[in-house]
């Protein structure tokens, strides 16, 4: 009973998030999160265009939240909006985004399409990628074109739990339009991958950067710097004597003047 609940659970978020994105299509829909809170049900929208999503004075947000209590029985749906931090990245966004393009200037143009998002995915740090367009593109028979580049994992643990993929379509006058695309993102660490440590160098480094100083040494320089303050000083007292010793002398003569003149 209890694992029917969480399938019949799961059924229900993927059906939601299915008709959110049919919904908000060519908006940079990536995907949505359902978390239970004691008020409600709230459901966070990921997406790289927020604005598009809200819609003018939150007419979209309106109709999602009348949508979900009707169609899914949702008693207090609370929608929120979360933006992505690296949209290029994200395989939904991007397959979302080659449909849109489609969509917008036609089936004549796929190869340009293709070729640019791969590039666009790659200059933001992707370690590989894949778009596969299959359909009626270019002429009346169905074909696919693979636009691929990079590293990219097919098999194995990587390929099943790491690497990001996402399937959409774009209705065109030929007729549906699929798009699969699989990215291999640079978080990804690979079993292979070995680093070497030199520990020697590691000790050599840290004497370098941080070297030790003692109390004998410190003293030695507290000591050094009385000693010149004290050189300063004597220098310094010499000079005022002189110029008090000719003070003197000038007195002197003065007065010896004034009674010669008398």
């Amino acid at each position: 009973m209890i694992e029917r609940q969480f399938i019949n659970q799961k059924i229900k978020e993927f059906q939601i998030q299915e008709h959110i994105k049919s919904e908000l299509a060519g908006t940079g829909f990536s995907h949505i999160e359902i978390q239970r809170t004691p008020l409600g049900e709230k459901v966070i929208i990921f997406t790289a265009r927020p604005g598009l999503v809200v819609g003018r004075k939150g007419e979209n947000i309106k109709k999602l939240t009348n949508l979900l209590k009707k169609r899914f029985k949702m008693e207090n749906p609370q929608i929120e909006i979360g933006e992505i931090s690296s949209p290029m990245l994200d395989a939904n966004y991007v397959a979302d985004k080659i449909s849109a393009t489609l969509v917008k200037f036609g089936s004549k143009r796929f190869k340009s399409i293709g070729y640019k998002t791969l590039q666009d995915i790659l200059d933001h740090g992707a370690l590989g990628a894949e778009i596969v367009i299959s359909g009626k593109v270019p002429s009346a028979r169905a074909r696919s074109w693979r636009f691929k580049a990079g590293h990219l994992k097919k098999s194995g643990d990587i390929s099943a739990n790491k690497v990001k993929r996402s399937i959409a379509t774009a209705n065109l006058k030929s007729g549906t339009v699929g798009i699969k695309v699989s990215i291999m993102t640079p978080d990804i660490i690979m079993p292979d991958r070995v680093f070497i440590i030199d520990k020697n160098a590691e000790l050599t480094e840290k004497k370098e950067e941080t070297p030790k100083i003692t109390i004998a040494e410190i003293k030695k320089e507290d000591e050094k710097a009385v000693e010149e303050l004290k050189e300063l000083v004597k220098e310094a007292k010499p000079k005022k004597t002189r110029a008090k010793k000719v003070k003197t002398e000038e007195k002197k003569e003065d007065e010896k003047g004034s009674k010669e003149e008398k």
